[in-house]
């Protein structure tokens, strides 16, 4: 019916997205006007709702917004919070609508049931490969690509938690507030995850760390010729079992062609884990370089927990639930 169009919408909609949201119309929101057709809708409305707030920097930064925009994160509802950047006026500031990537994601995950409940946390997550170098043109390196670490990081933030990234060679690219330190080789992801750890209560190692390295990196290229060169190896530093994680919850991953329940719960043992996410490359879709995957969560007590192929941000999503009941 015309004369309940509002009704009607809030009936039929399973989420509403106010993106921009201007000053005026959060101020509206924080106190329950309901003057225009928006407004109308958001205090009829049944379904969770989004406001990704836009302003210039001091129209954001001024303490009557900020006071609006935590009022009516208080009710319950989800706060796409602005970015820092260039802004329509030629400043530079907070106040610039947050990426639209973002946002679709924060529309994933409230879809999905998801909240703010990592709120207070600092999570360490460690993506990508580690390089390991020969010469000064080739390396050992491995498949992955990150997108499993960089979705946890993802999700991680977009529940509230406070997030730094340890990240070998990838392509994939962290929320702007996310902390992200780029590393190469195991030794450097070492050095960059112990001088983390300390300060995060949580590490979720989601890196495919290299197992092995030349004896020797050469300063000169290898160049080619009749004899094919012999390359020894050794091993890397184990960063798991290297560090000091007394007070911390610690998350491994173990990719396993192989026994692999059986080797994941050896490594969940061995390393002292709290938990271990098995991936497999058995199936389509799954391990590197791939947008899903299908994982088993391994925890020292409980039954496991086997997911059924999904997105990598809804694997990471469930991880992260698992870790919150720990």
């Amino acid at each position: 019916a015309l004369s309940t169009w509002h009704i009607d919408y809030v009936l039929w909609a399973d989420l509403m997205l106010i993106s921009p949201a201007t000053v005026n119309t959060i101020a509206k929101i924080a106190n329950g006007f309901a003057d225009n057709a928006l407004t109308t809708l958001v205090t009829a409305l049944r379904s969770p709702l989004i406001v990704a707030p836009a302003a210039d920097v001091d129209m954001y930064k001024n303490k009557i917004t900020q006071e609006n925009i935590k009022r009516i994160e208080s009710f319950g509802n989800y706060i796409v919070y602005a970015e820092e950047g260039e802004l329509a006026s030629g400043l530079v500031g907070e106040g610039r609508l947050a990426d639209i990537n973002k946002i679709i994601d924060s529309v994933e995950l409230v879809l999905s049931g998801y909240t703010k409940d990592l709120t207070g946390k600092k999570i360490l997550v460690s993506a990508g490969p580690t390089y390991e170098d020969i010469d000064p043109v080739r390396y050992l390196g491995n498949r992955s690509s990150g997108k499993m670490g960089f979705a946890l990081a993802k999700a991680a933030f977009l529940r509230g938690a406070d997030v730094t990234v340890i990240s070998g060679p990838s392509n994939e690219i962290p929320y702007p507030e996310i902390n992200l330190k780029k590393i190469r080789s195991t030794q450097n992801m070492f050095t960059a995850v112990k001088n983390e750890l300390q300060k995060n209560d949580i590490l979720i190692m989601a890196a495919a760390v290299a197992d092995y390295k030349p004896a020797k990196t050469l300063n000169k290229k290898i160049k080619k010729g009749i004899k094919v060169p012999d390359i020894k190896l050794t091993g890397t530093k184990d960063i798991l079992s290297s560090l000091n994680s007394k007070g911390k919850t610690i998350v491994g991953f173990a990719l396993e062609t192989d026994n692999e329940l059986v080797n994941a719960k050896k490594k969940l043992n061995q390393k002292n884990l709290d938990m271990i996410i098995l991936n497999s490359l058995k199936e389509k879709g799954t391990g590197f370089e791939s947008d899903t995957n299908k994982v088993t969560i391994l925890r020292k007590r409980g039954k496991a927990v086997k997911l059924p192929l999904l997105s990598k941000f809804q694997v990471a999503n469930k991880i992260l639930n698992e870790i919150n009941s720990l």
